[in-house]
């Protein structure tokens, strides 16, 4: 063997082998499953362990190289076993200067009041069981968000955009019917304690009147982002 082979036979990963190979040329060292997983997590929002059961499993069997590969790509996997959900997150790495790998959703301050009222609707049902609320219900607590100034139509219209983005987009709730949902678990993690904190600041702000007609919650913040880190 020339010392030019010996450079590239050291160049081959050592976990490579042929077994992972799916079609002919293909250099990848993770199974079909554990790749299905892995693009899963980078499609996002989440992985969920109760609606994708397989790529659930390839991930905890796998989850040492799955996280390795993420980390090639400046992501952080955010896993909760006992829950049963996992999503990634750009890493923060610093004075590092790192591309941006996920986009994050911007969400008007309706979108992130709507979260907060989810987010509490949620822990303090969950000790039993399943929460299913109506959307009326949800829609009910951020009515003190109009101001004055806000046409009711136009609200309303606003807080439909709303809950179609928490079902479709963000689905951190799912529909059982055109008016009730079952709320996510996983919208928990998504959510952190400053966050909540900052939203329900803000929320009690307006809903108590303070700052007057001027303080429309959706131009107010409207470029304000729940989570920065999800895909």
């Amino acid at each position: 063997m020339t010392e030019k082979d010996e450079r590239q036979e050291s160049a081959v990963p050592e976990e490579q082998s042929a077994e992972a190979a799916i079609w002919p040329g293909d250099t990848g060292a993770l199974s079909i499953d554990a790749r299905r997983a892995l693009l899963k997590l980078i499609q996002g929002p989440y992985l969920s362990a109760q609606r994708a059961t397989g790529p659930w499993s390839a991930l905890l069997a796998d989850e040492s190289r799955i996280r390795s590969r993420l980390h090639e790509l400046f992501l952080d996997l955010v896993l909760d076993r006992d829950a049963g959900f996992a999503f990634v997150r750009n890493a923060v790495t610093g004075e590092q200067d790192a591309p941006v790998a996920v986009r994050s959703e911007q969400l008007t301050f309706i979108d992130t009041a709507m979260l907060l009222v989810l987010r509490q609707m949620l822990l303090s049902g969950e000790q039993d069981g399943r929460v299913i609320v109506g959307r009326d219900d949800v829609f009910e607590q951020l009515a003190p968000l109009r101001t004055a100034d806000r046409d009711e139509t136009d609200f309303a219209k606003r807080l439909n955009a709303s809950w179609l983005k928490m079902r479709n987009k963000l689905r951190v709730v799912h529909a059982l019917s055109d008016e009730r949902v079952e709320i996510s678990p996983v919208l928990r993690m998504l959510v952190d304690a400053d966050q909540v904190r900052t939203i329900a600041a803000e929320y009690e702000r307006i809903r108590s009147g303070e700052g007057g007609a001027s303080s429309a919650p959706d131009t107010a913040a409207a470029d304000e982002e729940v989570e920065d880190d999800v895909a």
